[in-house]
């Protein structure tokens, strides 16, 4: 089972699997209309949020473009293929 770190929310696993499920790479709007498409209930403001967490914590990088994806960290962790200290701030 993924350890999840303190700053994580669950919006946060939904999106890295989202867009790990569907190998996508999206800005915040076009993703949180296909998170709420696919039956996720997620606010567009939530959506912002917990990208700009992701990203900050290295879970999701950011392309030139605006595009977002899952970065090597993410899939890693989406993988339980972290070792808990790699978890810390």
């Amino acid at each position: 089972m993924r350890v999840r770190p303190e700053w994580m929310s669950l919006n946060d696993t939904v999106v890295l699997e989202f867009l790990h499920e569907h190998d996508l790479e999206m800005p915040p709007k076009p993703l949180w209309a296909n998170l709420n498409r696919h039956g996720h209930e997620i606010g567009y403001s939530t959506v912002q949020l917990r990208i700009s967490v992701l990203d900050e914590h290295g879970f999701l990088e950011k392309a030139d473009s605006g595009y977002y994806q899952v970065s090597n960290l993410g899939e890693r962790w989406l993988d339980d293929d972290l070792d808990p200290e790699e978890l810390q701030d």
